[in-house]
């Protein structure tokens, strides 16, 4: 977010010496001191802001900003998510997945079973839609095996993380395929190669893990275990339609945006009424819009419920995940305090004559960029800009250029922590404290972007043979 009329003079180490402080006053004030982390994240928000320089008559709407820009993207994903995880968990049709789950696959197998569910959803949905949806499933396998939260929700998170980090038509890898001149369509097939490693080794592996070394309890956030169900649950076929309708609508308009960007279909059928409202019907909010509805109808009324009662359901649903959103928002408020007072400029500035290999300078600056100011679509973009140049007079191939997006993307997405949004939705919607949150999610991110940048540096690697 740039700031009109104001520029950054502060050099680039005090930049950085402020963002560190910052990050470490959260963790001290959130840890240690035991304050609310909403509070926290505005206190400190506040203080970098005027310690960053920023004019005071500014701090404000830097603040507003930042928390409204985050909440524009998650608050209503998150509340239509949240009342159809009620409608699904409430109507026993969580439990009849679970219930699947565990007989097709085994109990030793659910968490990889869920993982794997999470691939497929991941695929066009985005990641905190996705989990969202997912959420009753992951906490009706964990309450039905009797295990450890972590167990299933991280292997069921990873799996929607490494498909929003690596594969089109997610925003982080079509931005570096756009600066870097890559095929999209390269990007889209080996970034399944470096997704699937990613998610085996960097997720599953590590959820397994996690679960053993720390039990969490289900959280009672979509309802509690044992409440009242209608006696007549869904059927399989119908929980899964439910879910399976999103990603159906959202397919639905990332084919169609793609054919008219690639111009397989022409610039008069794609200005049509008929095309543009298809393309809407798939925006994600509109979808699971859709979905939400249809889901009051035949996991409602349909099963004898009232419409009093349905309404009640999608009701109670808003109450639990409104901590989820602010809390969110603060994180992203944090986050972009961090951007609009140049932190981000002054460390890519910093890192720009790095004498080193491009596609190990790629992961490294994106990297530091994402330490230093949360967003992982900020770090990835302004990384492909800043070696664009550099690629475009190496005279890659085609594969070395799909490699080299995969590699920023790893980057990209290491070690989120307290200044990304991402990392309180899943601190709250786990009910985890920050400490939890950072030695399970912070770790996990990381793995999935060492494994990443290996496994695509490797890719490059070959792709310079060729």
């Amino acid at each position: 977010m740039m700031i009109e009329g104001w520029t950054q003079t502060m050099p680039a180490w005090a930049l950085l010496l402020i963002a560190a402080g910052a990050v470490a006053l959260l963790l001290v004030m959130i840890i240690y001191l035991k304050i609310h982390a909403l509070l926290s994240l505005v206190i400190v928000s506040l203080i970098t802001a005027f310690a960053a320089g920023i004019p005071a008559g500014k701090v404000v709407g830097v603040l507003t900003g930042g928390f409204g820009g985050t909440l524009g993207t998650v608050a209503l994903l998150v509340g239509l998510g949240a009342m159809l995880g009620r409608l699904v968990e409430t109507s026993g049709g969580a439990q009849v997945l679970a219930d699947r789950f565990v007989k097709a696959f085994g109990e030793k197998r659910a968490a990889f079973a869920l993982g794997v569910a999470s691939l497929l959803f991941g695929f066009p949905i985005f990641f905190d839609a996705g989990l969202v949806v997912m959420l009753p499933v992951v906490f009706a396998v964990a309450r039905r095996l009797n295990g450890s939260l972590l167990t299933y929700g991280l292997a069921a998170a990873g799996g929607f993380s490494v498909m929003h980090v690596f594969v089109p038509p997610h925003p982080g890898p079509v931005s570096a395929a756009t600066f870097l001149g890559a095929n999209v369509g390269l990007v889209l097939l080996l970034g399944l190669v470096v997704a699937l490693p990613a998610w085996y080794f960097g997720a599953y592996l590590f959820a397994r893990y996690a679960g053993k070394k720390w039990v969490l309890p289900i959280p009672a956030l979509l309802g509690e275990a044992g409440e009242k169900q209608l006696a007549n649950p869904p059927r399989f076929g119908v929980v899964m339609s439910v879910l399976l309708l999103p990603l159906v609508l959202i397919f639905m308009n990332t084919g169609l945006s793609t054919l008219a960007k690639s111009e397989v279909v022409d610039k008069a059928t794609a200005g049509q009424s008929w095309f543009q409202v298809l393309v809407a019907l798939g925006e994600t909010p509109v979808a699971l819009l859709i979905t939400v509805v249809v889901a009051s109808v035949v996991l409602g009324l349909k099963r004898g419920l009232s419409r009093q009662d349905v309404q009640n359901q999608v009701e109670s649903a808003l109450g639990p995940v409104c901590s989820v959103i602010l809390i969110t928002g603060a994180g992203g408020m944090f986050g972009g305090v961090l951007r609009s007072s140049g932190i981000g400029d002054a460390l890519s500035g910093s890192l720009e004559s790095i004498n080193m290999p491009l596609f190990l300078a790629g992961f490294v600056i994106a990297a530091l960029l994402r330490v230093a100011q949360g967003s992982a679509t900020v770090a990835l973009t302004t990384t492909a800009g800043l070696i664009a140049e550099g690629v475009a007079t190496a005279g890659y191939n085609p594969l070395q250029l799909a490699a080299m997006a995969l590699v920023v993307a790893a980057g990209s997405v290491i070690a989120s922590h307290v200044n990304d949004s991402g990392f309180w939705l899943v601190s709250r919607f786990f009910e985890m404290d920050v400490k939890t949150t950072l030695k399970t999610w912070t770790v996990l991110e990381t793995l999935i972007s060492l494994i990443g940048f290996a496994v695509a540096a490797a890719l490059f690697g070959l792709a310079s043979l060729m």
